[in-house]
């Protein structure tokens, strides 16, 4: 009796009698363990025709598909981990339209269809948006099984309705379906299916000695009946299936518990622990030693008292999926091991070091040039969540470590956003702020406090924040922010500048801090990179703020030194004429 999935897999593409072909398909077939946990991934996306930009959105979209997907948690279902997936990509494809000389036209913008097929264990899940489609293969009868997105106008004219990147939030079809060994599942785009009866495909698939033959002979006929589109087909054929033990561990995934309390030489998956790093209401986090590799990592649990959370077990899942998608020296990686687990965790790389607080605690008046380090390194660690489409929203000294050779590094994704998470079906409670604000309220901007969703600008807040604290050892509004929670309240709340007596602080760093920590996010620098590039230099606003400062402050050491730079011009003059 078998004891796994197995599959084989044809494909062909070709631009047809368009110069460009702007399909994009992919498949991702893993092994061992994963292939248990996550099943077989593939997808197509076909590029709008009236789009010069749409082949990278086609491919975004696959690419993300078949990876992203295997980021995901072993204990999400199929449905919640590719909708996760899916509606992240929409976000990303539709910023980037918005930026874009596009951004008022979406019919020219990173747009595309897209049809994917997850095969795990004994089941097909099936996620389509467009007007390319999935049939199914079995006993000698073809099936479709996915419809169209498109309205038609006219005989002629029609258009589509729904496409990844066309509209802030995406509506895609899902469709779970149980598995035959011997079914076999056709991808196509329109300019395949268009223009072929699927007879002829039923035919071209029993005669081809492979399904790459199989492909190519049914996208070639359609290219001779006329088709004038790129073509693209995708063939999978179901050559085993697990047995019934193995199917009912890989639904099982989904229903994991919650670990156990966790002690000093437990073994758990693989892992020895070794002590308990830190404990608070959320989470425990564990030193543990990866049997296999000797290598040490972190385990992090929900605590037992989220048993009944299953808002608050979701986020925790999320950070592993989070850790995964972003790749930065300056974040926290992941540890993933090609094993099953019997329980809730998250596994990172453990980070030999200390935080940020306990670093402030021992350089109680840091020098500048260490301030600038700290905030320029969690910077770019920002910017790594932003570029996609992520807000930490829980920046503060807890939560960034420094390690021995003085990298910087950003961990604990517990209130990360993502952008279109919170538009998946059913995860809808992923996203929500447990009681309004995210994170730690001392550090948290102040559009949080009026419950608005924030922006990329709430986190360089935080960041001004904390660097505001490094140099001056206390928080910006005081405990004030926190208390105000109208915009009348806000309006009220001074900003105390950080140039006093004590400590030789240059006015522009002073400028570029004020700007960030604005109550108004709009008056904030626009990028991270800009608040980083003020506190190493001066401004012209600032420079030209100077000029009249000088007379106002003192208006006879003004005079002098005006006098002084005539007198020495006259000089150099003087040299000049009788130098002659």
């Amino acid at each position: 009796m078998s004891t796994g999935l197995a599959v084989r897999v044809g494909q062909h593409s070709t631009a047809g009698r368009k110069q460009r072909n702007q399909d994009f398909h992919g498949v991702c077939m893993p092994q061992g363990a994963e292939l248990a946990a996550k099943g077989i991934a593939l997808a197509l996306a076909d590029g709008i025709s009236s789009s010069d930009v749409s082949l990278a959105a086609a491919q975004a979209a696959v690419d993300a598909f078949v990876t992203d997907y295997y980021c995901t948690s072993e204990a999400w279902s199929v449905r919640t981990a590719a909708l996760h997936v899916l509606s992240a990509t929409n976000a990303w494809l539709h910023a980037q339209t918005r930026r874009s000389e596009h951004r008022f036209d979406r019919e020219r913008g990173y747009v595309c269809t897209f049809s994917g097929l997850i095969l795990k264990s004994t089941t097909a899940h099936l996620f389509h948006i467009g007007d390319a489609r999935i049939h199914r293969l079995r006993n000698g009868r073809i099936e479709r099984l996915t419809e169209d997105h498109r309205v038609r106008v006219s005989a002629e004219e029609s258009y589509l309705a729904r496409a990844l990147g066309m509209d802030r939030r995406v509506d895609a079809d899902y469709r779970v379906l149980a598995l035959e060994r011997g079914d076999l599942f056709m991808l196509s785009t329109d300019g395949v299916h268009d223009y072929m009866d699927m007879g002829f495909v039923a035919s071209a698939i029993a005669a081809a000695e492979g399904l790459d033959g199989a492909a190519r002979t049914i996208v070639d006929e359609a290219l001779r009946r006329g088709s004038p589109d790129n073509l693209t087909v995708q063939l999978v054929e179901i050559t085993a299936l697990p047995d019934a033990q193995a199917s009912e561990l890989g639904r099982r995934l989904a229903e994991l518990p919650l670990a156990p309390a966790l002690q000093a030489r437990m073994r758990l998956d693989g892992y020895t622990i070794v002590r308990e790093l830190h404990a608070s209401a959320r989470s425990h986090v564990h030193l543990a030693v990866d049997d296999e590799s000797g290598v040490r990592v972190a385990i992090k649990t929900p605590s037992i008292e989220l048993q009944q959370d299953s808002a608050a077990l979701e986020r925790s899942l999320l950070e592993e999926w989070i850790a995964r998608r972003i790749d930065s020296p300056h974040v926290l990686r992941p540890w993933r091991p090609e094993r099953p687990r019997s329980c809730l965790y998250v596994v990172t790389e453990f980070v030999e070091g200390r935080s940020l607080r306990q670093w402030m605690t021992d350089h109680p008046r840091p020098a500048l040039d260490a301030v600038r380090d700290i905030v320029r390194q969690t910077a770019r660690g920002l910017q790594a969540f932003h570029r996609q489409e992520m807000l930490h929203r829980d920046l503060r000294p807890e939560n960034i470590i420094i390690d021995a050779s003085g990298t910087v590094r950003i961990i604990d994704f517990g209130a990360v956003s993502v952008a279109g998470i919170a538009e998946c079906a059913g995860a809808g409670e992923v996203m929500a702020m447990a009681g309004g604000v995210p994170g730690d309220s001392a550090y948290a901007a102040p559009e949080y406090f009026l419950g608005e969703p924030g922006s990329t600008r709430s986190d360089l807040f935080s960041l001004a924040a904390i660097a505001y604290e490094l140099l001056t050892g206390r928080l910006p509004y005081g405990v004030a922010l926190a208390q105000a929670r109208t915009r009348k309240a806000q309006r009220r709340l001074r900003y105390r500048s950080v140039v006093d007596d004590e400590r030789d602080i240059p006015a522009w760093i002073d400028d570029a801090l004020s700007r960030a920590l604005d109550i108004d996010p709009a008056r904030r620098q626009a990028e991270l990179s800009e608040f980083v590039h003020e506190i190493h230099h001066p401004d012209a606003e600032h420079l030209r703020r100077l000029r009249p400062a000088l007379i106002e402050r003192d208006p006879a050491k003004f005079w002098k030194v005006l006098a002084l730079v005539a007198l020495l011009l006259n000089l150099v003059l003087l040299q000049q004429l009788f130098g002659r």
